[in-house]
């Protein structure tokens, strides 16, 4: 088996403008394409050496119509219109964008000599060029999963076959005021609640298409590595896998479970005073960690214990009935005190742990995913039981990722998340 670090391979990589189409294949020094939960869209970072002969200058340019760089003789002006089509493969999977390329976002050529110059391409995919160019100003009353789909194919113009969205069970009525398409669906994601489980959606984007997605049902995935977790030991190969496929070269902490910070954000217990601006009274809803509704976790729960009445932090706010008329109805799916509160508890649980890893290159991994991982214990006991702690090793959420190429080395490094510790997941 070839060694998963050194496996990619360029089968397609050009740059396209107008009605010329260039290969850059053996030009390419560095590749990251990047995908995140917290990002709209895909974002890619392209280095490329070009030593000239590649293109040649229009009449308009140059009378001679010599052949230059890439650069400056197609020329790279980032104005929407360049395409960048690739697809590299790997022992583990693929990355193909060879129908669906980035689109230059910016260009920059730091390092000029009279011989070779290296270009740096910002690329982004389409959806980002298409939400600058678009606004949002119709009205909007149906539940809001009706709405977010509406909005990714009548304004964002996206394939209904790369759209995908979690059911929610509450509307949400609103005008769209002229914003733009990517800012009204991260609006929304913040006041959804799915069908079965707690309020808090992602809106983001992966190779496979737009998604709109529910916390619960994202950590409620099983991992895509079901079998074959990744391992942190110091062997060079994993026992569970006879390969290097699945090893962790790097691992660290970004951030751990900090009890004052979580008592001032009110994650284990809060309270919320809402004025309601159709009648001009104050309401107030709390909510406690461990209620029937906050159970979905990636793995055994710990929930800080403490009198139900002792709320660690008060939150003020306008109750939001949506931006139309005071005379809307207002419905049980539709309420807001369902979300408004518990909806902050569920983002700040799931960033309980933060960490870091890279691991051999994977294409077929996007943000959202869920992944297990084996973390090896440390004892004076025997491990003849499994090396795995039992406390740290267990499901994970990928928060974002970075496909990394360069000519001899490529890797896969993540930021991965979870809400609570364990190996094994609790029953609901």
């Amino acid at each position: 088996m070839a060694n998963p670090i050194e496996s990619a391979h360029y089968q397609l990589f050009t740059i396209k403008k107008g009605d010329k189409e260039y290969k850059i294949q053996g030009k390419v020094t560095g590749f990251d394409y990047y995908e995140s939960l917290l990002s709209p869209n895909i974002t890619a970072i392209l280095e490329f050496v070009d030593t000239g002969g590649s293109v040649q200058y229009d009449s308009e340019y140059d009378k001679q119509e010599r052949f230059g760089t890439i650069y400056n003789a197609l020329p790279l002006t980032g104005d929407g219109t360049e395409e960048i089509r690739f697809k590299i493969s790997s022992e583990l999977g693929s990355l193909d964008f060879s129908n669906t390329p980035l689109y230059v976002n910016g260009c920059n050529s730091p390092d000029k000599q009279s011989n070779v110059e290296s270009v740096y391409l910002s690329l982004v995919s389409k959806s980002a060029i298409k939400n600058q160019e678009s606004v949002v100003n119709k009205t909007y009353k149906d539940k809001i999963s009706n709405s977010v789909g509406l909005i990714m194919k009548n304004i964002l113009g996206l394939n209904p076959s790369k759209i995908f969205i979690d059911e929610t069970s509450n509307t949400y009525p609103f005008i769209g005021n002229n914003k733009s398409p990517f800012d009204i669906l991260i609006m929304l994601a913040s006041k959804s609640i799915p069908i079965k489980g707690n309020p808090g959606f992602f809106f983001y984007e992966t190779k496979n298409g737009h998604q709109f997605r529910s916390i619960d049902n994202l950590i409620s995935q099983q991992p895509v590595n079901k079998g074959k977790p990744y391992v942190k030991n110091e062997r060079n190969k994993s026992s569970a896998n006879n390969d290097n496929s699945f090893q962790i070269n790097l691992f660290s902490i970004n951030k751990n479970q900090n009890l004052i910070n979580a008592l001032k954000s009110g994650v284990y217990s809060n309270r919320t005073i809402l004025w309601n601006p159709k009648t001009f009274k104050e309401e107030e809803v709390s909510f406690v960690l461990g209620d029937k509704e906050l159970i979905t976790s990636l793995g055994k729960r710990e929930v800080v214990k403490k009198d139900n009445n002792q709320y660690t932090r008060t939150l003020y706010s306008i109750k939001d009935v949506g931006t139309l008329s005071p005379s809307i109805k207002e419905t049980v799916s539709s309420k807001p005190q369902q979300w408004q509160g518990k909806v902050q508890m569920r983002y700040n649980l799931l960033f309980t742990q933060v960490g870091k890893i890279q691991v051999p290159l994977n294409p077929n991994l996007n943000a959202g995913d869920v992944i297990d991982c084996d973390f090896e214990v440390i004892t004076r006991s025997e491990k003849e039981q499994g090396i795995a702690d039992p406390v740290q090793s267990g499901k994970y959420l990928i928060l974002d990722l970075c496909h990394h190429f360069e000519p001899n080395r490529n890797y896969t490094a993540m930021t991965i998340v979870r809400d609570t510790y364990g190996k094994y997941v609790k029953e609901n």
